[in-house]
């Protein structure tokens, strides 16, 4: 539930007339627990809290954002029924505020059907916020679905199944009883992947009506991104000497290096005279192929063909190569480890299966996620859009991907235990030398 792409700051909203306290309800009670353990920043906490009441999602990919935002606070009970909560809550490092609902079902415990946090973008007002959805709208929001994906998916044999499966629970009535808009997205994002198995493709919706987007970024959306980059870090955790002068550097993204490349040049200047070096990617779910290439041009001395990626739409495959010029001194030579995990997703797994197929580094840890199909979003309306697979990846090498299998790890552990094997292995290497 906790997707951080449109969290940028926004407009105060009027809240007098709302409830501030949280209501001793079914829905109530799991958002309190989620709040309280979200709020602790305590892994165990939001490990128990995920296991219980949302078991198809971890904890590993909200840490970050927890630190980001610093937990939230609590500013007002939108709505609140037996089985459904819609809130308004405040980023606690910053003014930024955001909309998010909890629907659950009966039981013990009452398990999360859907959910959803998104910001409130500037000049929104309170009436301006609606989770509900009547026929006209989501028969609107499956034909825009399917007419995007018939433009633009990547397998268009694919895309005709996806929408022979959709109108075909359609006809069926399946959705008709579907009034939150958040609870439709994720209806039709699972219809969607029971076909494709496309963990890329997804739909979204917004309870704030959200703009027309450019065709190209323009300087306030540029100076957004940078922005919120600058907040992250860019994603980069940690940069670390660790014993026998192994090198360790642990990012959760690979951001435009047009706004991110200094800071992964200190990064990796920062390392520049260790003996071996590991990249921690086990939550790293992926990003820009040309941060990709740029920091992969840091392993090789030579030009080296990296990946290929084959648009359908176009026809046109564009070619990644290593970079003839990087700041500061190449690690050519040196022995690499690379940490997966099964939340290792997209771009990272392109890092790994690149640098595995020409035999420059040792994956260790678990199997990828499996997802090789660069995704761009489309809007279907004001309140609902679609990202949609567009393109392939084609290793110059195996002339293949990893969509829907993954990356196969060279020394399978837990991907609790990556670090310390990878050190293990790096001091073996080293002390043959």
């Amino acid at each position: 539930m906790l997707t951080r792409s449109c969290l940028v700051v926004f407009l105060s909203v009027a809240t007098a007339w709302a409830q501030s306290s949280i209501p001793d309800t079914p829905a109530g009670r799991v958002f309190k627990t989620w709040l309280d353990a979200f709020n602790s920043g305590d892994r165990q906490q939001l490990d128990s809290y995920y296991h219980t009441y949302e078991p198809d999602k971890s904890a590993e990919p909200v840490m970050g954002f927890r630190k980001m935002t610093g937990g939230f606070e609590l500013l007002e009970i939108v709505k609140s029924e037996a089985l459904h909560l819609e809130f308004m809550v405040k980023e606690k490092n910053s003014e930024t505020r955001a909309f998010g609902s909890f629907t659950v079902k009966e039981g013990n415990p009452s398990q999360v059907t859907a959910s959803l946090l998104r910001a409130v973008p500037p000049g929104t007002s309170m009436k301006d916020l609606s989770t509900t959805i009547d026929a006209a709208t989501r028969a609107r929001v499956i034909d825009g679905a399917i007419a995007k994906l018939d433009e633009f998916y990547v397998d268009p044999e694919l895309a005709r199944k996806m929408e022979d499966g959709i109108r075909s629970r359609q006809k069926r009535g399946e959705y008709d009883a579907v009034t939150d808009g958040s609870a439709f997205a994720e209806m039709l994002t699972a219809n969607l992947r029971d076909v494709s198995h496309d963990k890329h493709l997804r739909v979204d919706f917004s309870p704030a009506p959200q703009p027309e987007m450019p065709s190209k970024p323009d300087a306030n959306m540029i100076a957004q991104y940078r922005q919120q980059m600058e907040r992250m870090n860019c994603g980069f955790e940690k940069v670390e000497l660790r014993s026998g002068n192994v090198g360790y550097v642990k990012f959760n993204m690979f951001a435009d290096p047009d706004i991110c490349g200094p800071t992964a040049v200190a990064a990796m200047n920062f390392l520049a005279n260790v003996d071996a070096i590991i990249f921690d990617l086990r939550e790293n779910g992926g990003g820009d192929p040309k941060m990709v290439a740029f920091i992969s041009s840091y392993l090789f001395s030579e030009p080296t063909h990296l990946n290929d990626l084959w648009e359908r739409k176009a026809g046109t495959t564009q070619q990644y190569w290593t970079l003839p010029y990087v700041p500061g001194k190449r690690l050519d030579g040196k022995p690499v480890y690379v940490l997966t995990s099964a939340r290792t997703f997209s771009g990272a797994e392109e890092f790994c299966y690149n640098l595995k197929n020409l035999k420059r580094a040792t994956l260790v840890g678990e199997t990828t996620g499996g997802g090789a199909h660069p995704v761009a979003g489309h809007r279907i309306d004001d309140h609902f859009m679609i990202g949609v697979p567009f393109a392939k990846a084609i290793n110059p090498v195996s002339k293949t991907n990893w969509e829907g299998t993954g990356v196969a790890p060279d020394v399978k552990v837990a991907a609790a235990d990556a670090l310390s094997t990878a050190e293990k292995l790096a001091g073996e290497k080293l002390a043959t030398k």
